[in-house]
């Protein structure tokens, strides 16, 4: 064995594990020292005397939306599945996935429209949906309307 390698291996490999180490440390402290974004709030959907409490997803979209609450929408009816409203502008669509599988209580943006998509029945997965929160309770007063007047706000 070469005497330089015999007497200097086990300090060499001391060396890099604290260089290992250090590195790992580093990285640690430096993802820590990012700021977080807020955790989402929840989003009440207001119904005259129905109140719908709706846990909001982490992403652009949902995001966007919050920034333009409060909001008074006016919802229709589509095809016996959903209830959609037109918004006062389209939503980011940035880091979006291409579509969605929306179930019953699935709150959604439907990005060439540019309209929020209620699902109060299950449907299929659908391109140029984006889930933007899921309905905790009451979704039988989105069925009950043919068409109404709601209120979104957040819950504090």
């Amino acid at each position: 064995m070469n005497p330089f390698r015999k007497r200097y291996a086990p300090a060499i490999l001391i060396s890099l594990t604290w260089i290992t180490l250090a590195a790992a440390f580093s990285f640690t402290a430096f993802a820590s020292d990012q700021p977080e974004e807020p955790p989402m709030p929840t989003l009440l959907m207001t119904l005259g005397e129905t109140h719908l409490r709706i846990t909001l997803e982490d992403n652009p979209t949902t995001r966007d939306l919050v920034s333009q609450l409060p909001l008074t929408l006016e919802f229709e009816d589509f095809h016996g599945i959903e209830k959609i409203s037109y918004l006062p502008r389209k939503l980011s669509t940035e880091g979006a996935a291409r579509g969605w599988d929306p179930q019953k209580g699935s709150l959604t943006y439907y990005a060439p429209w540019g309209n929020l998509a209620f699902f109060y029945q299950d449907f299929d997965y659908s391109t140029g949906l984006i889930p933007l929160g899921e309905a905790e309770s009451g979704l039988e007063a989105l069925e009950a309307n043919e068409t109404f007047t709601a209120t979104l706000t957040l819950v504090e």
